[in-house]
């Protein structure tokens, strides 16, 4: 069995992460490297794996070290390995996303998310996916609340479980729905599902709560677009760099009224909630 990693910097990883995701749908592993670069990592049989040239495209002009190593019979035990619990707490209120194979733990008042990392991308544990769990956990419900490119439906179930309703989440893969809709039935809870394209879709489903972990262009495109019939209250954005945030705080303010009231750092990435002055 073959491991091919792709090591990249954290500027350039999220726009190359969605491309992989084409070539690899199965599944990519993602590390953070000691000098803050990202790797992504794929495992197959060598004649499964996405072809060299197609890797170095999916890159685009970013400057990527391409990494191949032989692994153990025993590596999909070892891909579940690298897939741990994630848990955050606030107020001694406990949230925690875990993968399917994982026991639920026995603390008293926890939420307990179940997601299935192979299905989409999205397990919580990224720090742009953390940092929304914690905004999330500190907000009283009321209302609904729209996911804006859903994934693996780990932030609209957070919220279905948190007390939002209804619930909706929103991407523009197929795969992203399919799944969103999966994890929310394992969880029990009640989340719709649709596909939409930012870019094409029209305006945005109005709720009292949008969330939106996406990239700086989509982000700054959803600045300009249209809510149907009015802007959120309250929106969590992220997906984005610490020099990218008073770009897109700007963006929300002048377009929609959204100005923003809290800011989270972990790393290299932040995230923001914004609020309406109405």
């Amino acid at each position: 069995m073959i491991r091919l990693a792709i090591r990249l910097a954290a500027a350039d990883a999220e726009i190359v992460l969605a491309e992989l995701i084409e070539l690899a749908p199965s599944g990519v592993e993602e590390n953070e490297l000691p000098d803050g670069r990202v790797e992504y990592a794929v495992y197959g049989a060598a004649g499964e794996l996405p072809a060299l040239p197609d890797l170095q495209a999916a890159a685009g002009g970013a400057l990527v070290e391409i990494v191949t190593t032989e692994v153990a019979d025993d590596w999909d035990q070892q891909w579940k390995a690298f897939h741990k619990p994630v848990a955050i707490e606030h107020r001694g209120r406990l949230l925690r996303v875990r993968p399917p194979w994982e026991e639920a733990a026995a603390a008293s008042g926890e939420v307990d998310l179940v997601i299935d990392p192979g299905q989409a991308f999205g397990t919580g544990a990224h720090a742009t996916t953390r940092l929304c769990l914690e905004i999330l956990l500190e907000l009283e419900p009321d209302g609904g609340c729209v996911d804006l490119g859903c994934g693996s439906g780990v932030l609209a179930i957070a919220a279905a479980k948190l007390g939002w309703e209804p619930v909706l989440g929103l991407d523009h893969e197929l795969e992203s729905v399919a799944a969103t809709v999966d994890n929310a039935r394992a969880n029990s809870v009640t989340v719709a599902a649709e596909r939409f394209d930012l870019r094409q879709g029209g305006a945005v489903p109005a709720a009292t709560l949008v969330m939106a972990n996406l990239l700086l262009p989509l982000l700054l495109d959803l600045s300009g677009s249209a809510f149907d019939p009015h802007p959120p209250q309250l929106m969590i954005a992220s997906g984005l760099l610490i020099e990218q945030v008073d770009q897109v705080a700007e963006a929300f303010s002048l377009s929609h009224g959204l100005r923003e009231q809290d800011r989270r750092i972990s790393g290299e990435w932040a995230a923001l909630l914004l609020a309406s002055e109405s």
